[in-house]
């Protein structure tokens, strides 16, 4: 197709060079080579987005499972959140503590270092925004986003989510 468009090219060039006097149509021939070329374009495109388009009419996927993307398990929703600071067992060490400029708490000592009680209130407000630490970021935005403020179908997800993580740092409290 391009060499066809090249040879017609070639004899608009050819023509220009015509001796003076006799008649000539190139520029009549050139713009219709110009348009001929548009259209193959076009036609080409069209054809291309007909078959993208055939695609995008099969059914899409089925939505993920929610519960997958935002767990209800206090463990699950701990690995996801909070291991990367806290660590895995919640003993400060997660990847990314080296690189924080105050030390990661070690979360499994909480009830020890509050008299062999857990302080599941302030640990609520903390994991929640309520209470600022720099780190979890500011109450309007903590660093996980609506994970713990979100309600939906008329259920407060948002603070069983909240109740769970706390659950499970009391299941693993060092004795």
């Amino acid at each position: 197709m391009a060499q066809w468009f090249l040879a017609i090219e070639r004899r608009v060039e050819s023509a220009r060079h015509t001796p003076k006097g006799l008649p000539t149509h190139m520029p009549t021939a050139r713009f219709f080579a110009s348009i001929f070329a548009v259209g193959v374009v076009t036609l080409l495109w069209l054809a291309a987005n007909s078959q993208a388009s055939a695609y995008q009419n099969t059914a899409p996927y089925p939505a993920p499972d929610q519960s997958t993307v935002l767990p209800l398990d206090g463990a699950k929703i701990f690995k996801n959140y909070c291991a990367s600071c806290h660590g895995a067992s919640g003993n400060g060490d997660g990847p990314v503590a080296p690189a924080l400029k105050a030390k990661v708490p070690m979360l499994t000592t909480l009830a020890q270092n509050h008299h062999g009680k857990f302080p599941a209130a302030r640990v609520r407000s903390i994991i929640s925004g309520d209470e600022n630490h720099a780190a979890h970021g500011s109450r309007e935005m903590p660093v996980w986003g609506p994970v713990f403020h979100q309600i939906q179908n008329d259920q407060d997800l948002g603070y069983v989510r909240l109740q769970n993580v706390t659950e499970y740092l009391i299941s693993i409290q060092q004795k």
